[in-house]
């Protein structure tokens, strides 16, 4: 069951471009995202697998390769393209926060991905303690983003996610939710509470 859901990711970042707009053939494309199959194969072998409603994991291909701008334009969930509030310049100011660190190389696999029903209504400040005390990880924008790429039905109406591992110095965090309709990277204070808004998290990173 993994491993053909890692081929249906594959062939939805094909389908959406991804080879194109990173410089490479659809070929080259999957031999830079095919080593991390076996890891998918070492995810079954412990025991994950693909129940209804959860994400097992998701690949992520590196903000080198495409930023999150361009990426969330290739986002569609009910027939609309996803967009960002912020243009790329500003995106990029967004790094990983202390003790996030990505696994080298042109993509990896974010592994059980859970958005944070049980952080409603909670601020990214006291969210993103409720998520280390769980031996969690936060997401940054990238794999935020990933994540509706592969799944866009997970983001929903009144129903969307911070992304606390991106910050840029000052007192936002990057979010996705619906607006009009369409998938929406925006940004909330970190010190403020949504009912519409938890913060997103994986188990760890592997590359």
């Amino acid at each position: 069951m993994l491993q053909q859901e890692f081929e249906r990711q594959i062939s939805n970042l094909i389908q959406k471009g991804y080879p194109r707009i990173t410089g490479q053939s659809e070929e080259d494309f999957r031999k830079q995202v095919e080593p991390l199959r076996q890891k998918v194969v070492e995810l079954e072998h412990a025991g994950i697998s693909a129940q209804k409603g959860e994400v097992p994991f998701v690949i992520v291909i590196k903000r080198d390769w495409i930023d999150a701008e361009r990426a969330m334009q290739l986002v569609e969930r009910k027939n609309k393209a996803g967009f960002s509030i912020m243009a790329s310049e500003e995106l990029n100011r967004f790094a990983p926060i202390e003790g996030i660190e990505l696994p080298e190389g042109f993509a990896y696999l974010l592994v059980d991905i859970d958005t944070g029903q049980e952080t409603l209504n909670v601020t990214p400040n006291l969210a993103m303690e409720m998520i280390k005390n769980e031996n969690r990880s936060p997401l940054t924008i990238e794999e935020g983003v990933a994540l509706i790429t592969h799944f866009p039905e997970i983001v929903k109406k009144n129903n969307g996610f911070s992304l606390l591992a991106s910050r840029c110095g000052d007192k936002r965090v990057t979010a996705l939710w619906i607006s009009e309709g369409k998938p929406k990277l925006g940004w909330c204070w970190a010190g403020n509470p949504h009912t519409w808004l938890g913060s997103a998290s994986c188990q760890y990173r592997f590359g």
